[in-house]
């Protein structure tokens, strides 16, 4: 996969489009930003993908350019793969506990 093309708002979540090395496009959701070390990273979830299950959810170095884009870059390495997957697993516990704790005050 190559660097992001669009970045865009939606009204229900941010999406980004990528553009694949064959030349298609996938429209992504924004799961969520996180840090891991010192860099930042972006976990996306394809459109198609959304309601299923089991879905692939992509993992990139994220960074904001010069011009204020976007920037996506791959992850080369499966030591920092693993670094990041973690990091993401523990985003991913947070956002659940955060979600069991708003529900929770709304109930008293």
């Amino acid at each position: 996969m190559s660097d992001n093309t669009d970045y865009n708002n939606n009204s229900e979540y941010s999406t980004v489009t990528l553009s694949l090395d064959d030349g298609s496009e996938v429209e992504c959701a924004v799961i969520r930003t996180f840090p891991a070390g010192d860099k930042n990273y972006i976990a996306l979830l394809p459109i198609a993908d959304i309601d299923e299950d089991e879905s692939e959810v992509y993992l990139y170095r994220y960074s904001i350019s010069a011009d204020n884009e976007p920037v996506l870059e791959n992850i080369d390495s499966d030591e920092e793969y693993e670094i990041v997957s973690d990091a993401f697993d523990e985003e991913l516990d947070a956002m659940e506990y955060e979600e069991l704790y708003e529900q929770e005050d709304s109930e008293n």
